[in-house]
């Protein structure tokens, strides 16, 4: 796979979305994958306030955002004020966006900053910001050398799979087949946010039965 992120050609800071944070939580290990990642990580203020909810109290994404930031693994920003007349723009224009990802786009975009966001709308209007510059996903920090060589194939699998099952994590429809390939197949049937779900699974299912009766490994 091709990630936008890479310990060699990005060391830009990085801007996470609510869903990105959404995302690590459900791994179970996000703030051991954050901590892997070289680059300075910024949660806008708004984004943290979209966790800041009696759901994220319960399942514990509310207490995860804030013991990054007391572990120093994020800093949580304002926006200033050029970025509050984009986020302005950005959540006035149609197709809107969420405050949230107005937010993540409004800082990345004027602080030179890489947005992570795996919404439709959010990139393509992160990229309409910044043409030269695609905007990150989660699947790259996921899958980025240093966090894989940290924790090694099988945590980083398990993470990937649980931000995938848990978190409803999405990623681009050119990476199902090697996300599958890493989680395999058993694991992805329960995954059905992965893009094409319905008309993959048929497929998957074909290929659990017939190597459960060849006796293969799946």
């Amino acid at each position: 796979m091709n990630y936008s992120i890479s310990p060699a050609d990005n060391m830009l800071p990085l801007v996470l979305d609510t869903s990105v944070l959404i995302n690590l939580h459900a791994s179970t290990h996000g703030g051991r994958i954050l901590g892997c990642l070289p680059n300075d990580i910024l949660v806008p203020e708004i984004v943290a306030s979209e966790l800041d909810h009696e759901t994220s109290k319960n399942n514990g994404e509310y207490t995860f955002i804030h013991d990054l930031v007391a572990t120093r693994k994020v800093r949580i920003v304002a926006l200033n004020e050029r970025e509050y007349e984009l986020f302005e723009n950005l959540v006035s224009r149609s197709p809107t966006l969420d405050d949230g990802e107005s937010a993540t786009i409004a800082i990345a975009t004027l602080r030179g900053c890489l947005p992570i966001i795996d919404e439709r709308k959010g990139r393509q209007r992160a990229h309409e910001q910044a043409p030269g510059k695609q905007p990150g996903w989660s699947l790259d920090l996921f899958r980025h050398p240093k966090v894989v060589a940290e924790l090694g194939v099988a945590l980083s699998t398990e993470a990937l799979y649980f931000a995938l099952r848990y978190g409803r994590m999405r990623i681009h429809e050119k990476h199902c087949d090697d996300v599958v390939s890493l989680i395999g197949i058993q694991r992805a049937l329960e995954c059905n946010c992965l893009p094409s779900y319905k008309l993959r699974r048929q497929q998957w299912q074909k290929n659990v039965i017939n190597c459960l009766g060849t006796g293969g490994l799946i």
